[in-house]
């Protein structure tokens, strides 16, 4: 590391913190030419390889964007899209790997959002897989009509027991 004052080669670190939730490293470092104490912060770059092979730095914005587009006149408020945008970033983050497929943060993207706003995951997911019939909506739907009476089941279940 390069002092940004002297240009000397060789510094310490004198302090180092974690800092924006973990995802970066914040070092206070002393060069050891001229004296002089300067900051340096390391952050892992998550990059993500396009179908064209291309490879581009995660971006939060870039979920967010198409998300919104899949929620385009649903009762779906910004910080909502934020949180989720942050969830899916977590979520990519935490597969151990510096470089994914579009294909996983697309997957990622699905399970927040179906939770979100239904009509908007699958506005999303028709997109997403690709649906090329009538029959690939009437399974999407009927999936997601089977996993609220699942939940609604459970949560009945649930309001029983607490009650004995």
């Amino acid at each position: 590391m390069r002092c940004p004052f002297c240009r000397g080669e060789d510094s310490r670190v004198v302090d180092s913190r974690e800092v924006e939730e973990g995802q970066a490293i914040r070092r206070r470092r002393s060069c050891s030419t001229c004296g002089r104490r300067f900051t340096t912060i390391e952050e892992l770059v998550l990059s993500v390889v396009k179908r064209s092979g291309v490879t581009e730095p995660f971006s939060r914005e870039k979920v967010v964007r198409g998300v919104r587009r899949a929620c385009q006149g649903r009762p779906v408020e910004e910080d909502a899209l934020q949180q989720l945008a942050h969830q899916v970033e977590e979520t990519v983050r935490s597969l151990g790997v510096s470089e994914l497929p579009s294909h996983e943060v697309g997957l990622a993207i699905l399970g927040p959002l179906r939770e979100l706003d239904e009509v908007a995951y699958l506005r999303f997911a028709s997109v997403y897989r690709a649906y090329s019939s009538v029959e690939d909506f009437e399974k999407e739907i009927a999936d997601l009509r089977a996993a609220r009476h699942a939940a609604q089941a459970g949560a009945e279940q649930n309001a029983e027991g607490s009650r004995e």
